[in-house]
């Protein structure tokens, strides 16, 4: 092995161990950590980041990284070690130029306001948290403005952080034809709404039962426990250790069946995809999905394009009636089909229908965009928000719980985020047309067999972790780079045949 990335490799190891340690207390603050434990905890978060931050940021990497970078020396290392160092040199031009304590402070302030976003949402009052965001968006601000060049604009540094080679001029053109094709259509659907009735999801789930049949889902999908595990808090999400430790959680409501069922199958393609990363690569900075957008597609390539279908539930309905025999007696598997794919505007994005769930993001993007542009003063942003809830989906919160409150991601700090989940979908759209090509999906399904779909996505994507971008595996993987086409034909076609609007 070159000695310069042997002396990296030592360099790496304690970094990911800090990492490691960050991520632990992130899975307790949301699992089991007691409501006032941030308050203190946060200080040792703070030191771990600063910890975790110097590791990385140091001369003594830096010019490691610069010897590496050296053509006749860079030759020398094989393609995963390339990617390592690439990625570490984006990170260190990313921190580098952030003060440490400014860094540290970063941290710990973003470890107390998740608590304090959770007391404002459960107070529906955003004037208890808006102070907060304030100072986490100054931050922000701060840190893409130490790292512009040439007069690069704040938010496209930080939608590239998520989802490389991607800002505002390519999302502009994205997200406008989704509005084209989903918003008339959306309204259509809306007046045909009432035609299904899905009834039967809101009648009393007994938790423990739900707990157990999205066991079974989960591990049926291919989430395999001997690697992860899977716990309960307020907003599900994934995160892991590396591919051998993947830990995911879930949230359970006695009168909605569907939320956890399919946030389990949501969760568990993240989980999957963490899960197959190569083991050449897993604790190393490019251990993980290749970006946001790549991750969303795996989990709603799941969630929807295959969790909705009935080619999916035909195996597995039976099973879902036996665990509740009483509340669906009546209901058929094509009752419960289009149940579960009904479309209807409503204020929660994580329980939006796949016809809807886009402009809860749109909303997301453009707001964004005016904080970061300076349009937008914090206290006029419930307002702000609701204007677009009533102009894109017909409908206007009535409080700022299930209004600007609803997502975690802003108190976490995470700007340029949102985008990500809209490109996820239209991935998982672009991909499914394309296995479709190539093998017989709903044959699989039928039969209660999604190795060969999972083995595919696994050699074609998880393997390579973040060693190639989202277009770069799209491109070998299909023969083109993402494609907004696929998912406005798949949500047409669709919703068209769901509701027969042709």
């Amino acid at each position: 092995m070159n000695k310069n990335y042997e002396e990296l490799s030592k360099k790496i190891e304690k970094c990911m161990a800090f990492q490691a340690a960050l991520t632990l207390f992130e899975w307790d603050a949301e699992t089991l950590a007691p409501e006032e434990s941030m308050e203190y905890t946060s200080k040792t978060i703070g030191i771990l980041s600063n910890e975790f931050f110097t590791s990385l940021i140091n001369d003594e990497v830096k010019k490691l990284i610069r010897k590496l970078s050296d053509d006749k020396e860079h030759e020398t290392l094989d393609f995963n070690q390339k990617a390592i160092v690439k990625e570490i040199k984006k990170s260190i031009e990313e921190l580098e130029h952030i003060p440490p304590e400014e860094y540290q402070a970063f941290s710990e302030l973003t470890a107390k306001a998740s608590g304090i976003w959770s007391r404002a949402k459960n107070k529906k009052s955003f004037a208890d948290f808006s102070e907060t965001l304030d100072e986490i968006i100054m931050y922000r601000k701060k840190f893409a403005g130490y790292r512009a060049k040439n007069k690069e604009k704040l938010y496209d540094i930080l939608l590239n952080d998520f989802e490389e080679g991607f800002n505002m001029e390519k999302l502009d053109e994205f997200f406008g034809k989704i509005k084209e094709a989903v918003i008339p259509l959306l309204k259509e659907v809306t007046k045909r709404k009432d035609t299904i009735d899905k009834s039967y999801n809101h009648k009393y789930y007994d938790v423990e039962k739900q707990k157990e049949f999205c066991r079974y889902v989960s591990g049926y999908v291919g989430f395999d426990f001997n690697r992860g595990v899977i716990a309960e808090s307020a907003h599900p999400f994934t995160t892991n250790l590396h591919n051998h430790d993947v830990r995911i959680t879930n949230h359970f409501h006695e009168d909605n069946l569907e939320s956890a069922i399919f946030s389990i199958i949501h969760e568990s393609g993240h989980g999957i995809y963490e899960m197959h990363i190569d083991d050449a690569i897993t604790q190393t900075p490019v251990g993980t999905g290749t970006s946001m957008g790549m991750h969303e597609s795996q989990s709603r390539f799941f969630e929807n394009v295959i969790g909705r279908s009935e080619a999916f539930w035909k195996p597995l309905f039976p099973k879902l009636k036996e665990t509740f025999p009483e509340q669906l007696k009546e209901v058929t598997l094509e009752h419960f089909i289009k149940g579960i794919n009904k479309a209807a505007p409503g204020f929660i994005r994580t329980e939006a229908d796949e016809l809807s769930y886009s402009l809860h993001i749109i909303i997301r993007y453009e707001i964004e965009k005016m904080i970061f542009a300076d349009e937008l003063k914090i206290e006029d942003l419930p307002k702000v928000w609701n204007e677009k809830y009533k102009k894109y989906m017909g409908i206007e919160p009535e409080n700022d719980a299930i209004g600007v409150l609803q997502d975690i991601h802003w108190a976490g700090g995470s700007f340029g985020y949102f985008p990500s989940y809209a490109i996820g979908s239209a991935i998982a759209a672009q991909i499914y047309y394309h296995m479709n090509s190539i093998m017989p999906i709903d044959e699989y399904l039928t039969a209660g067999n999604l190795t060969p779909i999972r083995e595919y996505l696994n050699n074609h994507i998880h393997k390579y972790g973040k060693t190639k971008n989202t277009n770069e595996i799209l491109t070998e993987m299909m023969g083109e780079e993402l494609n907004a086409d696929y998912y406005v034909k798949y949500l047409t076609e669709k919703y068209n045949k769901l509701y027969e609007l042709n």
